[in-house]
């Protein structure tokens, strides 16, 4: 039994192998092209694109002017799933304690005021645009919480189809990543490089915790303002947290006055990453405490530091780079405009609340 196993791991990394790698050279011929954008072509330090931007762009490219093979894929999804979860983990070690409570707190009541806003919003749309509830509960929660992985959860619980699970995916990728594109650019010109403000917005208005972390990179990358991947990071981790609640809601709300044998597991649905994340956070803490300044060790802790900061991005990088070539622009032509007005509406709306709390409490926030 224990032969078997070993065999059985060695054939799944020897499976993934391929793809990791890569969605590696992707990220670092991305740095090559930055790196040839700024020095060769603008004459600058850094490239009015970043690497992040690069990748993704590449990634869509390639990815649809040829088909990955079946065998390839299996290494981008790993990637997307488990390499992306690592390099956000890793980006607990950027911070203080203290910081996450500070942005936690703040976070907290526009993460719940933008879901609050976009159920309601959507409970009025499917009264004027003909989707079925099942769809309309799916772009719901993959807008206001965290994108597909919401979608995917929330799918059984209320037998939503296959098909309706692949639309409402489709909807959440497409609108996720045009904002991703363009609202670190956005929030950039709006808030005046205010690294607070400008985190809320984009861990709020954007879908996916890979497309946050991407967007947050972006601006850090363009913008030279770390701490506002680390508000974005905060704010969409405690959004993710929000499946626990939402979900059994959903299920309640959705097979209400009826009989439904449908089980389903807090513990299935918990983001357990977030935990990471927060233990990253612990160990910078602990770290701190134990290597201050005068001691022997802190030049080895500092470096540590600075490795793991190297390896976040680099792993983020990866996994945006694969989720690029994993998105089939023809399957998002293919699949009918109704649902994704509804999407495009909620995609709008869950920004503009964002915008509105943002800019009543502005006096108050931190």
């Amino acid at each position: 039994m224990h032969k078997i196993s070993v065999v059985n791991k060695f054939q799944y990394l020897k499976s993934i192998f391929p793809g990791v790698i890569l969605a590696l050279i992707f990220c670092l011929f991305s740095q090559g092209i930055n790196n040839v954008l700024a020095i060769e072509i603008f004459g600058t330090d850094k490239s009015p694109i970043s690497t992040v931007l690069i990748a993704i762009l590449l990634g869509i490219l390639m990815g649809n002017a040829f088909t990955p093979r079946p065998g390839m894929m299996v290494g981008l999804d790993f990637t997307q799933q488990y390499i992306l979860k690592l390099g956000i983990i890793f980006l607990g070690i950027r911070l203080s304690f203290a910081d996450f409570i500070k942005f936690g707190s703040v976070a907290i009541p526009l993460v719940i005021f933008c879901i609050l806003g976009v159920l309601i919003l959507i409970k009025l749309l499917i009264k004027k645009v003909p989707i079925s509830s099942k769809m309309s509960y799916l772009i719901a929660i993959g807008t206001s919480v965290c994108g597909a992985t919401a979608i995917v959860a929330t799918a059984p619980v209320i037998n939503a189809k296959k098909t309706e699970v692949a639309y409402a995916i489709a909807n959440i990728t497409l609108f996720g990543v045009i904002a991703m594109l363009v609202y670190p650019y956005f929030a950039e010109w709006y808030f005046d490089n205010n690294a607070l403000e400008a985190g809320l917005f984009l861990g709020t208005s954007i879908h996916e915790t890979s497309q946050v972390a991407a967007a947050g990179l972006i601006y850090d990358q363009q913008f030279n303002n770390p701490e506002t991947l680390d508000v974005a990071t905060v704010t969409k981790l405690i959004r993710n947290t929000f499946l626990v609640i939402l979900i059994p809601l959903f299920a309640f709300l959705y097979n209400r006055g009826e009989f439904n044998e449908q089980k389903y597991s807090i513990l299935s649905i918990f983001p357990y990453f977030v935990i990471g994340f927060i233990g990253m956070i612990i160990v910078r803490n602990l770290g701190d405490e134990l290597f201050l300044p005068e001691t022997d060790n802190f030049y080895v802790w500092s470096r540590f530091i600075e490795y793991l900061k190297i390896l976040a991005t680099v792993f983020l990088t990866m996994a945006m780079a694969a989720v690029g070539i994993s998105i089939n622009l023809g399957e998002l032509k293919s699949m009918g405009y109704k649902p994704f007005v509804v999407g495009l509406i909620a995609a709008v709306t869950v920004g503009i609340i964002s915008l509105i709390y943002i800019e009543t409490l502005k006096n108050f926030l931190i």
